[in-house]
């Protein structure tokens, strides 16, 4: 099996307030940047062999320090980037939670499609392959990707079997680890929205 360590990239000013998407210039802010730098610590008992992220600043600004650690290279999905929101990317929540469509979002969020961007599903869709692509490329390996949260939470919602309509039920917090055991026919989920220290199994892999 691949396991795979899905982190969400470190806070930002725009962190539950607004939809930063796919916008330029969106970097970590101080308590981001401390986490990314946490991210070194607490990730050492893990051996890991490669590093992936999302193309955005604020994910490659998160896996930095950990790259640099490990002396592995970042290599970008676009794939593993963040919802294109379309027309509602870089508003505040504060106005979008007023539209009729949040609720949609919030309850049957499979059958959401932002205007001029991607649906959910469709997001749920490349985000997964992305994955299965790093895990047949990977066999036995621990791996790291760097993502988004609600991009995480489609990607445990689909290999714990959970429908995309039930995904709001998770919680991924920013600098958050989770952590997917893949294999060719099944996966177990090994840890969700982590925040603390990890412990080396007894083969030097995580549990």
């Amino acid at each position: 099996m691949t396991i795979v360590f899905l982190i969400r990239h470190g806070h930002t000013d725009w962190a539950d307030k607004k939809l930063a998407g796919w916008l330029p210039d969106v970097h970590l802010n101080e308590t981001g940047v401390q986490q990314a730098a946490a991210l070194v610590e607490r990730l050492a008992p893990v051996k890991l062999n490669s590093i992936f992220s999302s193309p955005l600043e604020r994910t490659l600004e998160t896996a930095a320090p950990l790259a640099k650690a490990r002396s592995l290279k970042v290599t970008r999905v676009p794939d593993l980037g963040e919802v294109k929101y379309g027309d509602w990317q870089g508003k505040p929540l504060s106005q979008l939670s007023k539209k009729k469509e949040w609720t949609t979002v919030q309850h049957t969020p499979s059958l959401m499609r932002f205007p001029n961007g991607e649906s959910l599903l469709e997001m749920q869709t490349r985000a997964v392959a992305a994955v299965q692509a790093i895990v047949s490329e990977n066999p036995k390996s621990t791996v790291a990707l760097f993502s988004h949260g609600d991009v995480i939470k489609a990607v445990v919602a689909h290999y714990i079997g959970m429908p995309l309509d039930a995904f709001q039920r998770l919680v991924i917090a920013p600098a958050s680890v989770t952590v997917l055991a893949v294999g060719p026919s099944f996966a177990r989920l090994m840890r969700l929205n982590d925040t603390g220290p990890f412990q080396p199994s007894k083969n030097g892999r995580k549990k």
